[in-house]
């Protein structure tokens, strides 16, 4: 299915009806690794309608735990043809652990993965000790344990990422080794073989 029909399709659900997450799609920006805007007129602010009842899930842990703090959304739904672009935009580079084989699918690709962060009452980002899409050891929730030890990491940024990480997880997505940002729902290969691919 293309991206441009994914808004008539009942499997779907746009960020902007599940309150109360804040949404800033840096692919649609030129804010990410790539330097420059992914998405054009593309509308990508979807997710699976599962995804989505587990982001409203994480949603509320959050605001019950931190009293002021919002989940900020930085991709949800990404066609495969930006995945496309990601991985040859980092072609003979070390850094494709980072992105997805379009050639197996990323979860984004069916609206059943986000990436987030935590905005603070304020509206101010969490610090998180790494940024978004920041392609080093330093974003890896595998490491965190030795960057802690070794001081790379405060006390208050592994907690930052836990608090991330309960929220999301009562909403029933799961976290990768080696972005603190990037979760997903459901088996990989369950999704790749019985979910819609976006185009």
């Amino acid at each position: 299915m293309r991206c441009e029909d994914v808004g008539s399709h009942p499997d779907f659900r746009h960020l902007s009806t599940v309150a109360p997450v804040a949404v800033d799609l840096r692919y649609a920006t030129p804010n990410n690794f790539v330097g420059h805007d992914l998405y054009g007129t593309l509308d990508c602010a979807w997710l699976h309608r599962l995804a989505a009842e587990g982001l409203e899930r994480a949603a509320d842990l959050l605001a019950r735990e931190a009293r002021g703090h919002r989940l900020l959304v930085l991709d949800a739904l990404r066609p495969h043809r930006v995945q496309i672009q990601l991985w040859d935009f980092l072609e003979g580079t070390d850094l494709r652990q980072y992105v997805a084989d379009p050639a197996r699918g990323s979860i984004h690709s069916f609206g059943m993965a986000l990436d987030a962060t935590i905005l603070d009452p304020r509206g101010r980002e969490l610090d998180m000790g790494s940024g978004f899409d920041e392609m080093t050891e330093m974003s890896h929730p595998v490491l965190e344990a030795r960057n802690l030890a070794e001081g790379k990491l405060t006390r208050d940024q592994v907690a930052n990422r836990e608090l991330l990480r309960r929220a999301v997880a009562h909403g029933g997505f799961g976290g990768i080794d080696n972005e603190w940002w990037h979760f997903e729902m459901l088996d990989r290969q369950h999704v790749r073989r019985t979910f819609t691919r976006v185009d």
